[in-house]
């Protein structure tokens, strides 16, 4: 995988929330066998975030063919609106609106601007502004209201799944007995030979907002794989914010035939 691929996924992925003030919500609650599929989506859908704006430091290790490196960014988050991310020193910044991705990267002097079509190709996914936010804060990726699934148990979490699977992307959402939100979010796209797993292995409760605290993420295309591990420090919610960003004269532009 090209530096710059695992830079941009590194500085995407690694978001979420915590708090200064944050209490680490506990995993006590009991499974229901009669719960159905369209009563977890409504829970599910309760717990999405109501925060305008967030910051935090967040911690990221990530292993990639069985070297660990450690990296800590500042986020900023305007909900629905603008994701900032900015590397330790500066060596990387990223800039995520609806409408358009930004990056650059200091340490190979390169930059991208354009569209999602290069963060689908990394992550294998489709992807726009509300399916980075909602990976980010242990919201599904898919609007659980526009298809139909079918829920099951495992022993610690409920499981949802599109009624119909396809030979393309299968989809399987374990949620949490005691919040509803995600516990892991998988996805197979067996003819790519592409799976994705992102775990939340803990939450914590600020200001009444059940938000991720670790994260676990790996990533596996062909013989490649990522794994990122995931720790949010000194956040804090709705704040006023602000997103400087400006692309370094002289940077090489990446071009979207590399990402392929």
């Amino acid at each position: 995988m090209k530096t710059y691929k695992l830079s941009i996924i590194i500085l995407l992925i690694g978001l979420a929330t915590s708090c200064k003030s944050a209490r680490t919500v506990a995993a006590t609650g009991e499974i229901s066998d009669n719960i159905s599929a369209k009563q977890l989506i409504k829970e599910n859908a309760k717990q999405d975030a109501k925060f305008k704006t967030l910051q935090a430091r967040v911690k990221i290790d990530y292993t990639q063919d069985l070297q660990e490196q450690g990296y800590t960014v500042n986020l900023r988050i305007e909900k629905d609106k603008t994701i900032w991310i900015n590397a330790t020193l500066g060596l990387a910044r990223a800039m995520i609106t609806p409408d358009k991705v930004r990056f650059y990267d200091r340490i190979n002097n390169q930059y991208f601007e354009g569209d999602y079509t290069l963060l689908s190709n990394l992550l294998g996914v489709e992807l726009n502004f509300k399916k980075v936010q909602s990976l980010l804060l242990g919201e599904s990726l898919f609007n659980l209201k526009d298809g139909k699934y079918i829920a099951s148990t495992n022993d610690t979490s409920y499981i949802l799944q599109p009624k119909e699977q396809t030979a393309l992307l299968e989809l399987f959402l374990l949620l949490n007995p005691s919040h509803f939100k995600m516990d892991s979010q998988q996805l197979l796209q067996p003819l790519k030979k592409r799976f994705l797993q992102v775990d939340y292995l803990a939450y914590q409760d600020i200001d009444k907002e059940i938000l991720p605290k670790d994260i676990k993420i790996m990533a596996i295309e062909n013989n490649e794989e990522i794994i990122i591990a995931m720790e949010y420090k000194s956040v804090s919610l709705n704040e006023e914010v602000r997103f400087p960003f400006k692309i370094p004269s002289g940077f090489k532009e990446i071009i979207l035939a590399d990402a392929q």
